[in-house]
C-alpha cells in the first residue's frame, strides 16, 4: 500500500463494532481498521499507535500460538495522510448505523491497521473474478461453567448466551429472542449443529453475517434493522449451491478448538476470578509502579504467552497466582467474543493446478479459507463490568423467566429448556 497516494473513493464502508471501524478497498483484498472513541475522549497519536501495535503483537505472539498460524491474520500498523482519513470519515458517515454513531472514528492520529479482507479467499492479493461467498459467525461461549465458585445452580444448566438473550430483549437491544444456542453449534452433533445454523438464519442479531463478493448481503446491525428478505437471500445463494444438493455428507470434525481454549483458560468463572482481580488491584494500589512490570498493558510477547500456560488451580495466596488467572481470563473473554469467517468460491472439477484447500459437494467443489478475527485482548479494566453483568443476567433470568415458567409449566417441560438437555427436531 502506498500511503502517500490515498484516494478515499477507492474505499467503502465495511462494518464496525464497539471499538473500531473497518473500510475495504474496492479492488485489492485489504481493509483498514480504525479505532473509535467517544467525542470527549482524546488520546495522543503515540498512545493510539501503541494500542494498535499491542493488537498486532497479541495476535502474533498469543492467539496464533493457540489457534494456529493459518487462521490468525495480525496485519500491520500503517500511518495514513490526515487529509485522506478526514475525507474518508465524511464519505462513510451516512452508511454507519445510527446506534454506532455515539463514537467517532479517529481522524487525528492517522494510524490504522492494514489487514487482509477476510471476506475474500486468503490466497490472492487482488480480488478474484470468480464469485465468493463468505459466512461470518460469532459463536460465543460454547460450554457450561463447571467451577465450584459458581453460586447459582442455573448457571450449571442454562448457558450464559441463552440467559443473556432475555435481558437484551427486555432492554431493547434486540426485538426477539434467538433460538440459537452456542452449545448446539459446538456439540459435534449434526442435528444440533443444523438447528443452531438454522436459528442464526432466522434471528441473526450480531452473530451471523453473509457476504457476497465482499458485500454484506445478510446481517442485522441493530434492533431497528429491517427483517430479513428470504427471497433475496435465496437469490444470492442459489448460484453457489444449486443444483449441487448441498455439501457432501461424510466424516466431520467434532473437535472445537475455540471452546477448548476457553475452557482451559476460564477454569474459575467470573465469580471465582473476581476476588483474584481484587487481589491484584489492592497490590497495584499499593505499588502502582508495578503495573508495567506485571504486563497489564503489554508488551504481549513470548514471556506473556508462556505465563498463560500455567494451568495450576491451587491458590497459594500470591499476587503472581492471581495475576496469571486474571490474564488467562482476559484471553478467554477474547476467545468467547471472536468471529470465524469462512470464504467459499466455486472451482472447476478438473482444476488440478489449484493447490488451495477444497471442500467437495455432490456436483461441484469449493475452494475455501477459514479465518478467526476480533481477537483484541479484552481490557483488564473490564473485569468489574463482566462481574456485575454476570450477576445481572442471572438474576434477571431467575426473577422474570425461570420464576414465571415455574408457575405455569410442568417439570418435564421446564427441563426441556435447559441447554444441556435440548434435542431439536429437524
Amino acid at each position: 500500500m502506498d500511503e502517500g497516494k490515498m484516494d478515499e473513493n477507492e474505499w467503502r464502508y465495511h462494518g464496525e463494532g464497539n471499538k473500531s471501524l473497518v473500510v475495504a478497498h474496492a479492488q485489492r483484498c485489504v481493509v483498514l481498521r480504525f479505532l473509535k472513541f467517544p467525542p470527549n475522549r482524546k488520546k495522543t497519536s503515540e498512545e493510539i499507535f501503541q494500542h494498535l501495535q499491542n493488537i498486532v503483537d497479541f495476535g502474533k505472539n498469543v492467539m496464533k500460538e493457540f489457534l494456529g498460524e493459518n487462521y490468525v491474520h495480525c496485519g500491520e500498523v500503517v500511518q495514513l495522510p490526515l487529509d485522506f482519513v478526514k475525507q474518508l470519515c465524511l464519505k462513510i458517515q451516512c452508511e454507519r448505523p445510527e446506534s454506532r454513531c455515539d463514537k467517532d472514528l479517529d481522524t487525528l492520529s492517522g494510524c490504522a491497521l492494514c489487514l487482509p479482507n477476510l471476506a475474500r479467499l486468503q490466497t490472492y492479493q487482488f480480488a478474484e473474478r470468480r464469485p465468493i461467498l463468505c459466512v461470518e459467525i460469532k459463536p460465543k461461549c460454547g460450554f457450561i461453567p463447571f467451577s465450584s465458585d459458581v453460586t447459582h445452580d442455573m448457571k450449571h444448566r442454562v448457558c450464559r448466551y441463552c440467559m443473556h438473550q432475555h435481558l437484551k430483549v427486555a432492554t431493547g437491544k434486540w426485538k426477539q429472542i434467538s433460538k440459537y444456542c452456542p452449545l448446539d453449534l459446538y456439540s459435534g452433533n449434526k442435528q444440533r449443529m443444523y438447528f443452531a445454523l438454522k436459528s442464526l438464519l432466522q434471528e441473526a442479531q450480531n452473530n451471523l453475517k453473509i457476504f457476497k463478493n465482499g458485500e454484506l448481503i445478510y446481517g442485522c446491525k441493530d434492533a431497528r434493522s429491517p427483517m430479513a428478505d428470504w427471497s433475496e437471500l435465496a437469490h444470492h445463494l442459489k448460484p453457489f449451491f444449486f443444483p449441487s444438493n448441498g455439501l457432501a455428507s461424510g466424516p466431520h470434525c467434532t473437535r472445537a478448538v475455540i471452546r477448548e481454549l476457553v475452557q482451559m483458560l476460564d477454569l474459575l468463572d467470573i465469580e471465582g476470578l473476581y476476588p483474584l482481580y481484587r487481589r491484584v488491584e489492592r497490590y497495584l494500589e499499593e505499588f502502582p509502579e508495578e503495573r508495567k512490570t506485571l504486563q497489564i498493558d503489554g508488551p504481549y510477547d513470548e514471556a506473556f504467552y508462556q505465563r498463560l500456560l500455567d494451568l495450576s488451580t491451587e491458590d497459594d495466596g500470591t499476587v503472581a497466582f492471581a495475576l496469571t488467572k486474571v490474564q488467562q481470563y482476559r484471553v478467554a473473554m477474547t476467545a468467547k467474543d471472536c468471529s470465524i469467517m469462512i470464504a467459499l468460491s466455486p472451482c472447476l472439477q478438473d482444476a488440478s493446478s489449484d493447490q488451495r484447500p477444497v471442500v467437495p459437494s455432490s456436483r461441484s467443489r469449493f475452494a475455501f479459507s477459514v479465518s478467526v478475527l476480533d481477537l483484541d485482548l479484552k481490557p483488564y479494566e473490564s473485569i468489574p463490568h463482566q462481574y456485575k453483568l454476570d450477576g445481572k443476567i442471572v438474576n434477571y433470568y431467575l426473577k422474570t423467566v425461570h420464576a414465571k415458567d415455574a408457575t405455569v409449566m410442568s417439570t418435564r417441560f421446564k427441563e426441556s429448556e435447559d441447554c444441556t438437555l435440548v434435542l431439536h427436531k429437524v
